[in-house]
């Protein structure tokens, strides 16, 4: 399987698991979108040196990740991409900042260390933290509780459409691929002269899907306004979930 395949299976996967019938998928869109967002604030405002209290944030992934029935080796392996750039976040902190913080078994580390550690553990929750999500909520249900919190709808229109088209676009590729790689069974991969003419055949069939999309959606009513699902609304175990990790995250940044 190549990696065009690969990605339009990971696509397809992310949205049977959104569809499950699992006690956190139930739960009210805008109240996970906000909780989220409550934990990514929280996280984030914690003192760069305060690791200790970084790493006590860890709770709310591992219980969304227990409660929502998500395989934690799936984020991984559909993140490897992005966390070893989010890692990369204060990668320089222990040459720029060497003041020496404490001494283990004859080590001493330093606060660029403990900084450099911290960033990455901020980074690492955040990116855990958006794609449970993902994982968990529908990306339509995301997009109305973006609208409920008043998100302008032209950004929402392009969250929205760019997911759904993005499946349009890698089917495209692979087609293209595949049809040139008929025309040239004994070569691996594609060779650099034909690159610009390849692009510019999938940027034109790109352009050509797009208009048909947009055409089918104007024939279906489309006026620059998506209508969402709104027969669903809070409930008390919604406002007990709010409550609840509001409680949590106040605890971990401020009692605690």
């Amino acid at each position: 399987m190549n990696k065009l395949d690969s990605s339009l299976c990971d696509i397809h996967y992310m949205d049977v698991i959104v569809e499950r019938n699992r006690w956190l998928n139930h739960i009210y869109p805008l109240i996970k979108l906000v909780v989220t967002i409550c934990f990514i604030t929280t996280t984030i405002s914690f003192s760069k040196y305060d690791l200790a209290g970084i790493l006590r944030m860890g709770v709310y992934p591992i219980i969304v990740f227990v409660l929502g029935e998500v395989s934690f080796q799936d984020a991984l392996r559909k993140l490897l991409v992005i966390l070893p750039v989010v890692c990369l976040i204060g990668i320089f902190n222990p040459f720029f900042d060497r003041q020496p913080m404490l001494e283990i078994a004859g080590v001493t580390v330093t606060t660029g260390m403990v900084s450099m550690f911290t960033l990455m553990v901020k980074g690492i929750y955040s990116v855990l933290a958006s794609y449970l999500l993902i994982a968990t909520t529908p990306i339509e249900k995301i997009c109305h509780a973006l609208r409920l919190l008043r998100v302008p709808v032209v950004i929402v229109t392009q969250i929205l459409l760019t997911y759904r088209y993005i499946r349009l676009l890698m089917n495209e590729a692979r087609h293209t691929i595949q049809a040139y790689s008929l025309r040239a069974p004994n070569q691996k991969g594609l060779h650099f002269k034909v690159w610009g003419s390849l692009v510019g055949q999938l940027l034109l069939k790109s352009i050509d899907r797009a208009d048909g999309v947009y055409e089918s959606m104007l024939l279906r009513g489309y006026n620059g306004e998506f209508y969402y699902d709104t027969s669903i609304s809070c409930r008390a175990k919604d406002y007990a979930y709010l409550a609840t990790w509001c409680t949590v995250f106040y605890c971990l940044r401020v009692i605690i």
